[in-house]
């Protein structure tokens, strides 16, 4: 299988002055997808300007016919299953059917606390995991559901026409941990990584490389566990976050031989953001237009 090349976009311009024109140039470039994070903000980008992922996406459909879009990635830190459910489908409907949800645990960030709460523990945040995504496969896939959980609640939310897509959107699990790849193996249609954060900060490229071999072999693992197969499951590495970081985008060269090798490992799709100047992901953009129009012709 070729492996796919796609785009994240963050949501920091105003539509009006570069927003609208990232995402029509990413489908001009030939993008398989294009992303944006669902954060109340981020990081850096914290005391600027940040726009909500749900409205930019359904933007960015109406100004694009082809391109997939969607999160990298929505999380249980200020989302509702059956508010979500609600604008997904109407994404979904928008779109013609173009949205994956990459969806994961969330952290311990801006997001966790902005609603004036205390951050969840890692435990409690994979609980909350576990019960979002399987609440959020139902309401996505049921025109009706009521539930009741230790987190969420549900009392015959209705969700009819459903999702374009049949049964349901595609789910993008990010997930490193047992209980998440479980999540992966049982829900995704996709697994998504940005590497071991343990070895990203201090660790060398051969390191991070190693790392992700075994996140692979343990997704392997838990789809075995119940009977599925591995190889029917897309695994999508964000680029970013692993010791090369921008040096990924430095020369059509260095991404193909950087992609190359986590294709091997059985990746079928690889994410670079979109530069941005005086930020960890900024690149030469005319370098980064060369990567999306003529990396995947070397990677077949």
């Amino acid at each position: 299988m070729s492996l796919r090349l796609s785009t994240v976009i963050l949501p920091y311009r105003r539509w009006s002055e570069g927003g609208r024109k990232a995402w029509q140039r990413a489908e001009q470039l030939g993008f398989h997808a294009a992303y944006t994070y669902d954060h109340l903000s981020w990081r850096s980008f914290r005391d600027g300007p940040w726009f909500g992922a749900v409205p930019t996406l359904t933007a960015a459909a109406a100004v694009t016919d082809q391109l997939r879009l969607g999160t990298l990635v929505t999380s249980p830190n200020f989302r509702h299953p059956v508010t979500l459910a609600k604008e997904l489908i109407s994404l979904d409907d928008v779109s013609g059917g173009r949205i994956t949800l990459g969806i994961g645990a969330g952290g311990t960030g801006f997001d966790a606390t902005t609603l004036a709460q205390e951050p969840w523990t890692p435990r409690e945040r994979a609980d909350r995991f576990a019960e979002f995504v399987t609440l959020l496969d139902r309401l996505l896939s049921e025109d009706s559901v009521s539930y009741q959980g230790d987190f969420y609640s549900a009392h015959e939310a209705r969700n009819i026409p459903g999702c374009v897509q049949r049964p349901r959107l595609p789910f993008a699990v990010a997930a490193t941990g047992p209980r998440g790849l479980r999540l992966a193996a049982q829900y995704g249609q996709a697994w998504v990584t940005t590497g071991d954060p343990k070895v990203s900060e201090s660790g060398t490229p051969e390191q991070s490389f190693q790392a992700i071999r075994g996140q692979v072999e343990k997704l392997s693992d838990a789809c075995a566990a119940i009977g599925r197969d591995v190889a029917g499951l897309d695994k999508v590495l964000l680029t970013g976050f692993t010791p090369e970081r921008s040096g990924v985008l430095e020369s059509l060269d260095s991404f193909v031989d950087f992609a190359g090798r986590h294709q091997e490992l059985g990746f079928t799709e690889i994410v670079v953001h979109w530069p941005i100047a005086e930020s960890d992901f900024a690149a030469d953009e005319k370098v980064f237009e060369q990567i999306a129009m003529e990396a995947a012709a070397q990677l077949r």
